[in-house]
């Protein structure tokens, strides 16, 4: 069986650095694994998405719509954005942040409004404030490791996967930090 995971979120969020970690575990458990990535203006705040599938023999590396077991969005809009690529039972791991798209900023659109309750209506939503949580270990850019530790019971996997993954894909200056984040996020979903 194939595990289809999406992970979105804007520039700069670490939704890149996430799917490679995501990637690596699978790889480490020996399932066969495939990777794509969607940047669009990322470099401008603009939306990105990665796919991560992995299981025994996996053909193709994009998700189809309405066949994602988990999403892992790193804004409250990017998960409106993306849902319908979850599946009926699948699971969306949302960070309760807000990040206005440019056509927000320049008064074009406005921000849409109650967007995890509504969510929350047709899907199994689970929100956690990991921008918080990185400022409190006082490094935002650890928000990406929050909040995969808190989706990671739904990936798999054992958290010292997890956490030796960590250790073998992030800049070793950030090691300490990001296994931090991780097990605050990891500890925050039990």
């Amino acid at each position: 069986m194939t595990k289809n995971i999406m992970i979105v979120g804007v520039g700069g969020q670490g939704t890149l650095l996430t799917s490679r970690i995501i990637g690596k575990a699978a790889i480490e458990m020996g399932y066969d694994v495939k990777i794509s990535e969607v940047h669009g203006m990322a470099q401008r705040g603009g939306s990105v998405v990665t796919f991560v599938r992995f299981g025994e023999k996996v053909n193709e590396p994009v998700v189809e719509e309405g066949q994602a077991d988990v999403i892992i969005a790193f804004e409250r809009l990017e998960a409106l954005r993306y849902a319908h690529f979850l599946k009926k039972d699948g699971v969306l791991v949302v960070n309760d942040c807000r990040i206005d798209p440019m056509t927000v900023v320049i008064g074009a659109k406005e921000y849409p409004q109650n967007i995890l309750e509504g969510l929350k209506e047709r899907h199994n939503v689970y929100a956690i404030d990991g921008q918080k949580i990185a400022l409190e270990l006082g490094n935002s850019k650890v928000l990406n490791s929050v909040v995969l530790g808190y989706a990671a019971p739904f990936v798999g996997f054992d958290k010292q996967v997890w956490l030796d993954t960590i250790s073998a894909t992030v800049p070793p200056k950030t090691i300490e930090i990001n296994k931090k984040a991780f097990e605050l996020g990891y500890n925050a979903n039990l």
